[in-house]
């Protein structure tokens, strides 16, 4: 016997093409592009995700404005600064952020793959698969869009990044792709939003501790990441999220 067709509220909805909402949003501010990806699939199937970082502070501002009870997914590596772990707090507070959920690497990936601690010296890609990519796959499972904060003046790959793009089944948001250095530097003030604590110390991008670096006067501001490799993103914004 045939089984029943699934009752209509039991189907998800088709979602427009990521070519399509690219062109509608290619004009809107950054609130406006998160309220219509809430419209869109519903807070439960959106999710924003922060390493609350150096800049991170603004999207989710902006996001706190339109809603603050849209999930966030942070990424606790295992190698975060202290630091980081307490701005993720004071920003939860800051901005009454109701849903924040902290993703941590498979224990068996670990034991079995990084046993001694050491991957991110030997292979650093292979490092940030299970320690980023792999727990935020498993994290972003239930949701059909995802917001991040890359910006178009942060250069290398991000410099042609589109407002909305497909990302496996999903539809990723780029709210900040059109914002500049200065509309960012704008809600840190309007908003009164605390820096990360290890800005002043000259780390203008914050990642995991064995491969982050202080940057010097002139050079861009991601140049402290992976200094010395071959490598610019962790590849989570590189690789198709299943």
């Amino acid at each position: 016997m045939n089984a029943l067709p699934p009752q209509r509220s039991q189907v998800e909805p088709a979602l427009p093409r990521a070519e399509e909402l690219d062109r509608a949003l290619s004009g809107a501010l950054a609130a406006e592009i998160i309220a219509a990806a809430l419209r869109l699939v519903g807070r439960e199937r959106l999710a924003l995700v922060s390493s609350f970082g150096t800049e991170s502070a603004a999207l989710l501002k902006v996001m706190a404005d339109v809603d603050p009870a849209i999930p966030v997914i942070f990424l606790d590596t295992g190698y975060l600064f202290a630091e980081t772990l307490a701005y993720r707090d004071t920003l939860i507070e800051a901005l009454g952020l109701r849903d924040v959920r902290s993703v941590k690497p498979s224990e068996q990936a670990l034991s079995r793959q990084d046993p001694n601690g050491d991957l991110w010296f030997s292979d650093p890609d292979a490092c940030c698969r299970i320690r980023k990519v792999e727990p935020l796959a498993r994290a972003l499972t239930p949701f059909a869009a995802w917001i991040n904060g890359r910006k178009r003046f942060q250069g290398g790959t991000r410099a042609a990044i589109p407002i909305v793009e497909a990302d496996g089944a999903r539809l990723k948001f780029n709210p900040f792709a059109n914002t500049s250095r200065e509309d960012i530097e704008a809600i840190y003030a309007r908003g009164n939003l605390p820096p990360h604590p290890l800005l002043a110390s000259g780390f203008r991008s914050v990642g995991c501790m064995p491969c982050t670096s202080r940057t010097t006067e002139g050079e861009d501001e991601r140049a402290g990441r992976w200094r010395g490799r071959d490598k610019a993103e962790c590849g989570i914004h590189t690789s198709r999220i299943p």
